[in-house]
């Protein structure tokens, strides 16, 4: 891999603020200039609607947009383009399937899966789905290190009427890692479909659905060091051809009568309106980044960042880790005894380092805890040794203090 000094030369955010610690990478990453250069580009040099007009622009541009929907089915290693739908991010992908392929196979008793490591993103939308069909929302809880209790959720699969599961690869609180590929199969064993949340893995760990065998996978680019405003949405092709459309309107449709519609094939059936076309374009961008990048060496100093910032927390007195699974993404949670989770991200703010505290959109999971929330600290490849060092000096700093 390049060096970080020359990684971070890309990401002109750092540029402008040269003692910044961005240490809120599960939140959102930076932008490297190509991604921001990319969505100009487009404005400047390719601005048209796509799949509308016959006239050269709006072919070039729908040419370039078709282009990253090929990006990214690479990326993913899905077998068609059809299987890639563009969503405004994970949070609209995941209300896609649940309202287009769950609500319509619920039925009063039956049951949607869940865990309590959740985002709100892939919590409320089945609470919502299920309260609507009177069905049940079943949620497997997780051990005291913070991995989720894999027998539980074995168990609550062979509950009656367990018709879907939805489950994140990569906790955005504790950072505990899903063997996934394993729950999938499971489930798929008891004919259970599976929605994958990669919001937080996409960045982080190779995504290969067919490996998977994921049914869906959401994402969102601004985790991925591309643009807000624009994830994706993969979904096996013979499950969304099933599928109705929840949002209606131009280039969804094929023919239209006063009397019924019929809609546009795949991915155009779910794509209504106008797309965020610009920012589609920057998220080929980031896809092109990352693909440059050596991902290997990208996760070892994640890891390394990770390991470092641990074993440095752990020697501050009154500081609890939480979350302290065996297998970890780079992001690192803790309560610093009586001390607020806010008052530590307050301080350590003011230094220009940025971190999260709160309870992360996973109240389920802070509640099961027992705790209203934590402080935490999400590294990416572009962050140093040095940094952590800053972080680890003002939390101990924020600790005296207090």
């Amino acid at each position: 891999m390049q060096k970080i000094t020359d990684i971070r030369r890309e990401f002109p955010i750092f540029g402008h603020y040269p003692d910044l610690a961005w240490l809120d990478n599960a939140a959102t990453t930076q932008k490297p200039r190509q991604v921001l250069e990319a969505e100009r580009y487009f404005y400047e040099r390719q601005n048209a609607n796509i799949l509308r007009g016959i006239y050269p622009l709006a072919a070039a541009a729908t040419e370039a947009f078709e282009a990253v929907r090929e990006q990214t089915r690479a990326f993913l290693n899905a077998r068609s383009t059809a299987e890639i739908i563009f969503t405004g991010g994970t949070t609209e992908g995941i209300n896609l399937v649940a309202q287009c392929f769950v609500a319509g196979r619920l039925q009063e008793g039956d049951a949607v899966l869940v865990s309590i490591l959740e985002h709100h993103a892939n919590f409320v939308p089945w609470q919502q789905i299920c309260r609507q069909k009177k069905a049940r929302l079943l949620v497997a809880p997780v051990r005291r290190d913070g991995s989720l209790d894999l027998d539980a959720l074995a168990k609550m699969m062979l509950e009656h009427g367990v018709r879907f599961l939805a489950i994140a690869h990569v906790s955005n609180t504790l950072g505990s890692v899903n063997p996934i590929a394993g729950i999938i199969a499971q489930a798929h064993r008891h004919g259970i479909p599976v929605l994958v949340d990669a919001a937080q893995s996409a960045a982080a760990l190779p995504l290969d659905v067919q490996l998977l065998d994921a049914d869906f996978l959401a994402f969102s680019g601004h985790k991925l060091f591309g643009p807000t405003g624009v994830g994706v949405l993969y979904g096996k092709q013979e499950l969304l051809e099933q599928m109705p459309p929840y949002r209606f309107g131009g280039e969804m449709i094929r023919d239209v009568t006063f009397e019924r519609t019929l809609f546009a094939p795949l991915p155009q059936k779910f794509e209504a309106g106008t797309p965020n076309i610009a920012g589609v374009m920057a998220l080929g961008a980031a896809l092109d980044f990352i693909r440059n990048l050596d991902r290997e060496a990208m996760h070892r100093q994640v890891q390394t960042l990770l390991a470092y910032a641990t074993d440095e927390l752990r020697r501050i007195p009154g500081l609890e880790i939480v979350g302290q699974a065996s297998v970890k993404a780079g992001i690192l949670s803790f309560v610093l005894g009586d001390v607020h989770p806010h008052d530590v991200a307050t301080i350590l703010g003011e230094q220009q380092i940025c971190i999260r505290a709160g309870h992360h959109c996973a109240q389920p999971l802070m509640d099961f805890m027992g705790m209203p929330g934590t402080a935490r600290a999400s590294f990416a490849f572009y962050n140093t040794e040095i940094e952590v060092e800053r972080f680890v000096k003002a939390v101990n700093g924020v600790r005296r203090y207090f």
